[in-house]
Order: C-alpha cells, then sequence, then structure tokens
C-alpha cells in the first residue's frame, strides 16, 4: 500500500510540475553560445575586451527580452580561451560543440579564426568572426562562417586610397615608405598587400621589416629607420609592439612626416592615448571604428569607461558581432544550426553602431562593412575620413 500511495503522491507532483508552465508562463530553453577569444598569452588583452563586448551584448540582448520569436530564450555563454594559439582555438572548438552550442563568436586574431572556423565547420557550427581580418578566412568556401566587420584586403586599399588624397591635397610631400609589421597571418597579409598597393600611387616602398610575437626591444629597427629616413611609416601590429615600437621612435627622435597605420593594434586605441599621449599625437590609422554619429555607440562607451575599461575596437567588434547573432537567432525561430547558417545567409542586419550599409553576405563576407580613418588629435581620437563620418579635419603632414 505504502509503495502505490508513494507512487501516487509522485505521479501528483510531476502532473502538476507538467501543468505549473502552463500557468505560469513556459521559460523558454536558454540558448548556448561559444564566446572563444585568446584571453590568457600574448593577446591576452585584446582576447579579454573581446570577451567583454560579447558579454555586454548577451547582457542587453536578455535585458530587451532575449530572443522573442524563441519565446524569450535568454543567450547563454559558454566561454573559451584560445590561449593565443591557433590549435588551443582549435580544441575549444570541439569541446564547444560536445556542449551543444548554437553558435560561436570570435575568436579575434586571424591565425586562430582560420583554425577556429575550419574546426567549427566540421560540425556545420556557426561562426561569426568578430575581427579576424585576413581574407583567407572567407576565401576557403566554409558555408559556416560569416564575418561582419572588413578584412585586410578591403582597409588597405582604403588606407592607401586615402593616403593618397591625403599625400596629394598637401603637395604630395611624402615619397618613401617603411612598413614594420607583426609575423603572424595579420602583420605579413597587410604588408604584402601595401607593397602591392604603394607602388601604384608612385610611392617608393624602401624597406619591410618583420619582428616576432612578442618583441622586447625595437632599438635596432628603430635604428635602421634613422638611416632610411622614410616619409611615412606604416605599422601593422598588435598593441603592445605597436606601442613599444612608437615610443621607441619618440626616444630616438624620430619623426617621419607620418605615421599612417593601417589595422594598428594602438593607432586608434584610447589605452594607447592616455598612456602615452606624446607618442600617439597625430598618429593616423584605418581600421575598425564605431560610427560617432550614433548615440548608442556614445551610450556605449560611456558604460565600458564607467567599468574602469576603454572603448576598442575589440569589444565593440564582438558586442556587434553578438547582436548579429541575436538578429539572425530571431528570423530563424530556431537554435538549429542549418537554420541559423541560412538565416546569416539572408542577413540585412542595420539596427547597430558601426558606419557599414546594410549587412550582406557573400561567401561569408559582409559587403556592407567599411574601416573608417581615424586621427589622434588633442588626445583624443578623431574620424577624418570618410566626410559621412568626419568629426576633425585631417593633419598631414605631421611635420614640414
Amino acid at each position: 500500500m505504502s509503495t502505490r500511495r508513494h507512487f501516487m503522491s509522485q505521479s501528483a507532483a510531476a502532473a502538476s510540475a507538467m501543468a505549473f508552465p502552463l500557468v505560469g508562463g513556459a521559460q523558454a530553453k536558454a540558448i548556448k553560445v561559444g564566446v572563444l577569444h585568446p584571453v590568457t598569452g600574448a593577446l591576452a588583452y585584446s582576447g579579454q575586451q573581446c570577451r567583454e563586448g560579447a558579454m555586454m551584448a548577451i547582457e542587453d540582448i536578455n535585458k530587451a527580452g532575449g530572443i522573442k520569436s524563441l519565446g524569450g530564450a535568454k543567450i547563454e555563454a559558454l566561454l573559451g580561451d584560445a590561449q593565443s594559439q591557433p590549435q588551443a582555438g582549435a580544441a575549444e572548438i570541439e569541446k564547444m560543440n560536445e556542449a551543444g552550442v548554437s553558435a560561436v563568436v570570435g575568436a579575434f586574431a586571424s591565425a586562430i579564426c582560420l583554425a577556429t572556423t575550419q574546426a567549427a565547420a566540421k560540425y556545420n557550427l556557426p561562426h561569426i568572426v568578430d575581427v579576424g581580418v585576413a581574407d583567407q578566412i572567407v576565401e576557403r568556401g566554409l558555408k559556416n562562417t560569416f564575418r561582419f566587420g572588413p578584412g585586410y584586403k578591403k582597409c588597405a586599399e582604403t588606407a592607401v586610397a586615402n593616403l593618397h588624397v591625403l599625400n596629394t591635397s598637401a603637395g604630395k610631400p611624402a615619397k618613401t615608405v617603411m612598413i614594420i609589421h607583426e609575423e603572424s597571418l595579420f602583420g605579413s597579409g597587410t604588408a604584402a598587400l601595401l607593397a602591392r598597393e604603394l607602388p601604384g600611387y608612385g610611392y617608393e616602398v624602401k624597406e619591410i621589416v618583420k619582428h616576432a610575437n612578442p618583441t622586447r626591444d625595437f632599438n635596432n629597427i628603430v635604428l635602421r629607420m634613422k638611416a632610411i629616413n622614410p616619409d611615412i611609416v606604416i605599422p601593422a601590429n598588435y598593441y603592445n609592439e605597436y606601442a613599444l615600437l612608437v615610443r621607441t621612435m619618440q626616444q630616438q627622435k624620430v619623426t617621419p612626416k607620418a605615421i599612417y597605420s593601417v589595422l594598428g593594434g594602438a593607432a586608434s586605441s584610447y589605452k594607447f592615448v592616455k598612456e602615452f599621449p606624446d607618442a600617439a599625437n597625430g598618429i593616423i590609422d584605418c581600421n575598425h571604428w564605431f560610427n560617432p554619429k550614433d548615440k548608442r555607440a556614445q551610450e556605449l562607451k560611456k558604460r565600458v569607461e564607467a567599468k574602469g575599461l576603454f572603448f576598442s575596437y575589440e569589444l565593440f567588434m564582438t558586442y556587434t558581432s553578438m547582436w548579429l547573432l541575436a538578429d539572425a537567432l530571431e528570423r530563424a525561430k530556431s537554435m538549429d544550426r542549418a537554420a541559423l547558417i541560412e538565416a546569416l545567409e539572408k542577413s540585412t542586419f542595420a539596427d547597430h553602431i558601426m558606419p557599414y550599409g546594410p549587412t550582406k553576405f557573400v561567401n561569408g563576407q559582409n559587403q556592407g562593412a567599411q574601416p573608417l580613418m581615424t586621427q589622434v588629435l588633442n588626445k583624443d581620437i578623431k574620424v577624418i575620413i570618410p566626410r559621412d563620418y568626419r568629426e576633425a579635419d585631417p593633419l598631414f603632414p605631421l611635420k614640414a
């Protein structure tokens, strides 16, 4: 009898538990999303900034009611650390796939993104690339890979065309260039593109210098720069090396007509401007940048700064990439990977803080994406090109 009574009470409890959601409103299942970045190792600062951007976006998406087409389902982050190594990034994808994530957002560095997108492709796992500028990432025909921002080919072409406009309107004072780049896919690829583009505009590339990550001493490279005396120095490297290079130039009193960066890791960084205002002064950069005329961008910047952080490109690129995913989830009305990939392919996402046209993916690359040209002026970073987003007139050359 007691066993029967026990069974009855259990089944009654089960029945009431089953009935309860109909009364209280069903709690939608959480949507697991992999957030994968190099939060340790040489790229830890950038990786942590990316992660922060992802988490702020998830907080905002969930606060705004989650994914409404899925009954208000909340996004739940599954955090991964790529340890600044491509193979570690690929290993994290394996874990995330096992854990049943619907998509992955990451993984900052080009070399890591190359590995993580490939690993995710095996499982038809949608992978939104937040930064990773190497164009190989989207040129391999991977159906699962979507890059929201511009690649380095687009950035290099924009930078060189704008350099020519600035130099021509100043009476063509600059004729020679020296390129200094980090050794991985990002720096090497960017340098190769620049070396190809610049001569067509009449510039002589005097030297291309490659350095390791990390590099703790730029004295020899700057001595070489002194000997060559280029009109323009173009650095393409990550934050630590960029900052050290420019500070070494300052210490050795090397002042070219312009420091003109393409995707410079520190050139358009509020952290760099705050830490080394004199070294940063006047630097021009062609890089990922938010729309300065969008009030939401300024509000997000204030929130980030209230946390004691810098509003860097890593942060807002990953923030908007997460919103791109939320938009796709909303339209897919599903956590299914194939449905999400199809929704991303058809994306027209435009409600964001970036200076982009409507999102349109062709072979995984957003055709609407564009970099902006910024310059450090009066201890602040201002957009100088294009005119639609301009906040200040460019100062070029820096020295007569």
